[in-house]
C-alpha cells in the first residue's frame, strides 16, 4: 500500500495548529463536496480530505501518524505496516469515518478486518458534511429548517433540523446517527450559512444597521424608531449629530451566553423638495447657514 501525506493533502505544514488544520479541512471539504463541486475527481478528493482530517484532528492519532512519517516516508512510496502483537500499537475506538484507505486502516484499525491490535467487527459509519442556509431572523430566534440530502447513489431524504437561537455563520450543527450507515451510524455535520439581509449585517454577535435620519433630526436631536431583530425600539439622537455617528443598543445583537450589541450608524439624508414650499424652506436654510453648513 502507498504512504499518504495527510499534511500535504490538507495543504498545511507538519507543525500546523489544531485550528489551522480545522480551517484547512473546512475549506477543502466545502470546495470538493460532491453536492456542490463540479471539478473532476471531486468525490475522491473529498474522501482524501476527510481521511486526512480524521488522522490529524485527534492528538493521539496525529502522534501515531507523525511517528510513521518521521521514518522518512514520502507520498506514494510503498508502505509496509509492522506486525503488531497483542498489547502493542494504537487502539482508537472513535474511528469516525468509513470508506478509508488501507493505509489509514493499517494505522488506526477499523471494520472489515483486523486492526493493529487484532480488533475485528463492525465499524462506525463516516461523518457526513453538508450545508444549510438560513435567514438572519431564523439565526436570531431559532426555529426549524427542512433540508434535503442526496447520497452517492442519488437517493434523497428530508430532515427537519432544529436551529438553536443565536447560531452564527460557520458554526456547525451535529445530528447524531444521521451520517453514513455503520455500527453505530456516523453523524451529520451541518455548517450554517446565513443569507444576506437587506437591513442588518453581522459582526460576530454584534448586529450592524445604517439608519437614515433627516437633517432636522440630526441638528435638533429627538427620538427615532430603530428596527432590531427583536422588534422596533426607540433611540434618542443627540442634537448636532452627523452622518457616521455610531450609537450602541446594548444586548440587542445575537443572543448567547454574552449577547451581542446592535450598533446604529446614522446617515443624514436630505429629502427631495417636491413642492414650492419645501424648496423655499431649503432656500431659507441656504441663506441662514451659508457656507458654514459645510465647514468641518
Amino acid at each position: 500500500m502507498q504512504f499518504k501525506d495527510y499534511y500535504d493533502i490538507l495543504g498545511v505544514k507538519p507543525d500546523a495548529s489544531e485550528a489551522e488544520i480545522k480551517t484547512a479541512y473546512r475549506k477543502l471539504a466545502k470546495k470538493y463536496h460532491p453536492d456542490v463541486s463540479k471539478e473532476a475527481g471531486a468525490e475522491e478528493k473529498f474522501k482524501s480530505v476527510n481521511e486526512a482530517y480524521e488522522a490529524l484532528r485527534d492528538p493521539a492519532k496525529r502522534k501515531a501518524y507523525d511517528q510513521i512519517k518521521a521514518q522518512g516516508y514520502r507520498p506514494g512510496q510503498e508502505y509496509h505496516p509492522p506486525n503488531f502483537g497483542e498489547g502493542q500499537g494504537f487502539d482508537f475506538s472513535d474511528v469516525g469515518e468509513g470508506g478509508f484507505s488501507d493505509f489509514f486502516e493499517s494505522l488506526f484499525g477499523g471494520g472489515g478486518g483486523r486492526g493493529p491490535r487484532g480488533r475485528s467487527g463492525p465499524r462506525r459509519g463516516r461523518d457526513v458534511q453538508a450545508r444549510v442556509e438560513i435567514t438572519l431572523a431564523t439565526a436570531f430566534s431559532g426555529g426549524k429548517e427542512r433540508i434535503t440530502l442526496r447520497d452517492g447513489n442519488g437517493a434523497e431524504r428530508t430532515l427537519e433540523v432544529k436551529i438553536p437561537a443565536g447560531i452564527l455563520p460557520g458554526q456547525q450543527i451535529r445530528l447524531a446517527g444521521q451520517g453514513s450507515p455503520g455500527s453505530p451510524a456516523g453523524d451529520l455535520l451541518l455548517e450554517v450559512a446565513v443569507r444576506e439581509d437587506g437591513r442588518f449585517r453581522l459582526d460576530g454577535r454584534d448586529v450592524l444597521l445604517t439608519l437614515p435620519i433627516t437633517p432636522w433630526q440630526a441638528a435638533l436631536g429627538g427620538t427615532v424608531t430603530v428596527p432590531t431583530l427583536a422588534g422596533d425600539v426607540e433611540l434618542k439622537v443627540p442634537a448636532g449629530s452627523d452622518s457616521g455617528k455610531r450609537m450602541r443598543l446594548r444586548a440587542r445583537g445575537m443572543p448567547g451566553a454574552t449577547p451581542g450589541d446592535q450598533f446604529v450608524t446614522l446617515q443624514v439624508h436630505a429629502p427631495p423638495a417636491h413642492t414650492a414650499a419645501q424648496r423655499k424652506l431649503y432656500e431659507q436654510m441656504a441663506q441662514e447657514f451659508g457656507e458654514s453648513a459645510v465647514r468641518a
